[in-house]
């Protein structure tokens, strides 16, 4: 498979299949296509996987795109003004993404859902209990909010990450929430009580705006109605 990432600010992945080759992708996700392009829908592996998804945002079933007779094009769009991150998943590479990440993948990436290991950080840490993991071999395609900004961190290197900032990182990476010291920063810091705090060995991705942030910015000029 070979891709290629088009358009700014709201991109879109065209990927060149060779026959037989496979691409998936949650429900309504594809854009544009050849004819040729075979779609199927389906669990993705079953209940476990269909509930998984249903539990971090994804729709329900999933849609597989596969190349017959010949080679073919299909296209994935990003939903947000931002960008698209493509990622080599490798066995000795998994990653965790945020919940609502996910815009296609290879037929021999999995996609699973991965548990906050720590309460604290599924209660405060912004991201929440459950993220995504994509693990086996091939590329995933990721929707990044706004400007991608990617960092390498050191075992026991960290950065704190304000919510929802944090697009994705290697499964190497643990999440931990630090409190926001001093009562006045609290109150009126506008960071709130907790922030996220990233440990390494590996690689991050932040994104600079998120989906909240986009929506507060738009809602104060959208018109009100009137009665």
């Amino acid at each position: 498979m070979q891709y290629e990432i088009v358009g700014n600010p709201f991109p879109a992945v065209v990927c060149e299949l060779q026959p037989n080759e496979t691409m998936h992708c949650q429900s309504d996700g594809m854009s544009w296509m050849t004819p040729n392009m075979e779609m199927e829908t389906n669990t993705g592996g079953g209940l476990g996987k269909l509930f998984g998804r249903a539990l971090t945002g994804e729709s329900l079933f999933r849609c597989s795109y596969t190349a017959r007779g010949g080679e073919g094009i299909i296209s994935f769009a990003s939903n947000l003004p931002g960008q698209i991150l493509p990622v080599e998943i490798r066995p000795n590479r998994s990653i965790v993404a945020q919940k609502s990440a996910f815009l296609a993948m290879e037929s021999g990436v999995d996609m699973s859902i991965f548990f906050q290991k720590k309460l604290g950080s599924g209660f405060f840490g912004g991201e929440g209990f459950i993220m995504q993991r994509f693990s086996g071999k091939g590329m995933v395609f990721l929707e990044i909010a706004g400007s991608l900004v990617e960092y390498d961190l050191e075992p026991n290197e960290s950065v704190i990450v304000d919510t929802g900032y944090l697009a994705a990182m290697d499964e190497t990476c643990s999440i931990d929430i630090q409190m926001v010291r001093g009562v006045k920063n609290m109150l009126f810091g506008g960071e709130g009580v907790f922030n996220t705090r990233i440990t390494g060995p590996g690689h991050i991705w932040l994104q600079t705006m998120p989906a909240p942030v986009l929506a507060g910015s738009i809602i104060p000029f959208l018109p009100t109605s009137s009665n």
